[in-house]
């Protein structure tokens, strides 16, 4: 059964219903009843130029992109088929559905597809685009499956029906949910089935299709929710809320904003709660209910939002600008498209960032970051849109793959331009030297002065440009910043880390780890051997952390120890903010 709001195939899609499968979705009279004084101001400055897209590919998108392992791209088109392409939009195959769906298809792992169209359908193909089965329900398909971890499948239809599906296909139970579903079914590690209904319902469901318990919004639940660590609920509702309940269904709290909440909100690596309004804001709300910070988008936000893995949360607007959000809520960048955007972002785990715009176009930035390690990152938890919390396997699988991934990118990463050209002023102090205790034994320490030894080789890790304030901070310390590059003294550094140091040249030096001796670079200064922070970070079951606030410092973890070394900056390099995963050093 087709939408009737629905245009036919082939043709360009105004749905006045938006972005049903992400929560994105206001209604006709929802839009006529936006007072004037809710427009946002304008858009804030941006720290940095915005990245180029390095391809754009009208390939007619009308769903939400999922990514399939190794990186191939699957969404259903406005010729409502199926599609598979390569990471660059080439095309693998399609497969013709029966309409048109703007669902997000969903990604097995073992790289089969489960996608969802207006003709009532559920499909499941396998890697190769062959259907494996196929069943008919009993209304449109708006919501986005949920894949349980025994391959059985959960469908919520417009029909007011929550259905559950076997691998095979077969109908394992169904549940009348009282109204029309267009929120995503998310499942939590415990199996418990959560949507939101139109009847303003939010419901929790037993794996075996009880109704568990249910909570009463204030208006219609287009939203889809999300699960943070601890098992609590985030959802928006056209009230205008943003709802927390805890797994019991008791509710935590609300946050008011100015319009509707239709787009489905995410949970970041740190425990923000990321969503956007149709008042034309992003909001970052504490698990306690307190503001973290609020963002100015200038057009409304209907997509779900995502969380690269430095804590950039990326989000596109109605107005046709995608937003770069940084750990604070600034303005990083912001890439205007000119087209409507009401689909969210999807992020590969080799770092690139794709975003539809109006018409269907699918747009790749390349070297971006991968996603955030977390239970709900992005829209439906996954890249591969599986709406289910993972597991501590699932989570430290995904930890392993995007951290290669992250050191890759960071290896060849392009450094932003700031917008603002003046360059950094230059420190008007000489830089102290490391203070006497830092200094190491005479029978470690080379003889040799710094100034006739040759740089090491470059390191592909500069440190992030600062700000004039946060430069006077800083008029002392005891680590180096040089050339873009961190350097901390060796001796006190691998001390605090419970570290040997043993044959030190000007160049070199043996750290024993674990048991074994590996070789670090050295760097001298004033006659004191410094180690680059890169080489500290790469050793086994080490982790490194760069803070920028409230002053410059390193902090080194092993073992459970911390050990922090403010920084002392010499030369500064124009690069972004990012904090990455551990043992990837921030860029």
């Amino acid at each position: 059964m087709r939408n009737p709001l629905s245009s036919p195939p082939g043709k360009s899609i105004v749905l006045t219903l938006g972005l049903l499968c992400s929560g994105a979705v206001f209604s006709g009279a929802q839009a006529q009843a936006v007072p004037a004084q809710s427009a946002p101001a304008a858009l804030p400055a941006s720290q940095f130029k915005a990245p180029k897209i390095d391809w754009s590919k009208e390939l007619r998108v009308i769903s939400g992109v999922s990514v399939a392992p190794g990186g191939d791209l699957v969404f259903i088109g406005s010729d409502a088929r199926i599609h598979r392409t390569d990471a660059d939009g080439n095309e693998r195959w399609n497969y013709a559905a029966g309409d048109l769906g703007r669902a997000y298809p969903v990604i097995t792992p073992q790289g089969g597809v489960i996608a969802a169209s207006y003709d009532d359908s559920v499909y499941a193909l396998d890697p190769a685009g062959k259907l494996l089965w196929k069943i008919r329900l009993d209304g449109d398909i708006f919501a986005t499956p949920a894949l349980r971890p025994d391959g059985s499948v959960i469908v919520a239809t417009a029909g007011g029906t929550v259905h559950a599906l076997s691998a095979e296909g077969k109908t394992l139970w169904t549940l009348k949910a009282g109204a029309p579903v267009f929120s995503s079914p998310a499942i939590a590690r415990d199996g418990t089935i959560y949507l939101g209904t139109q009847g303003s319902q939010f419901l929790a469901l037993t794996p075996d299709g009880k109704l568990k318990w249910s909570f009463r919004a204030g208006s219609l639940v287009f939203s889809s929710p999300a699960i943070d660590a601890a098992g609590n609920l985030y959802f928006g509702s056209s009230d205008r809320k943003l709802y927390s309940l805890d797994p019991a269904g008791g509710l935590r709290w609300t946050r008011q904003t100015g319009l509707f909440v239709n787009a489905s909100p995410i949970v970041t690596s740190k425990g923000l709660v990321v969503v956007g309004s149709y008042d034309g804001r992003v909001y970052a709300v504490r698990a306690d209910g307190q503001d973290a910070w609020t963002y100015v988008a200038g057009a409304p936000v209907t997509a779900p939002a995502a969380e690269l893995s430095d804590g950039t949360v990326v989000v596109p607007d109605l107005g046709g600008t995608l937003h770069a959000i940084g750990t604070a809520g600034q303005p990083l960048w912001q890439l205007g498209t000119g087209k409507k955007m009401d689909l969210g972002v999807t992020v590969s785990d080799a770092g690139t960032l794709y975003f539809v715009t109006e018409g269907g176009r699918l747009n790749a930035l390349k070297g971006q970051r991968p996603l955030a390690v977390g239970p709900w990152t992005t829209f439906h938890a996954q890249p591969s849109a599986v709406g289910r919390a993972p597991s501590p396997q699932e989570l430290e699988a995904a930890t392993q793959s995007r951290q290669r991934a992250a050191s890759a990118v960071l290896a060849a990463l392009t450094p932003l331009a700031p917008v603002a050209t003046a360059p950094a002023p230059a420190p008007t102090a000489p830089v102290p030297t490391a203070p006497t205790a830092q200094v190491p034994p005479a029978n470690s320490a080379p003889s040799q002065p710094a100034s006739p030894q040759p740089a090491p080789p470059a390191l592909p890790q500069p440190i992030p440009v600062l700000t004039p304030q946060q430069q006077a901070i800083v008029a002392a310390g005891v680590a180096r910043a040089e050339n873009g590059q961190i350097y901390l003294p060796l001796s006190s550094s691998a001390g605090a880390l419970g570290l040997a140091v043993s044959s030190v040249t000007p160049r070199t030096a043996n750290v024993l780890v674990d048991g074994s001796l590996l070789p670090v670079t050295v760097r001298v200064f004033n006659n004191v051997p410094f180690v680059p922070l890169a080489a500290l970070a790469g050793l086994p079951t080490t982790a490194a952390r760069l803070d920028l606030s409230p002053a410059p410092a390193v902090t080194l973890t092993r073992a459970g120890q911390d050990i922090t070394f403010p920084i002392s900056l010499v030369q500064l390099v124009p690069l972004r903010q990012k904090p990455e995963f551990p043992g990837v050093l921030k860029k």
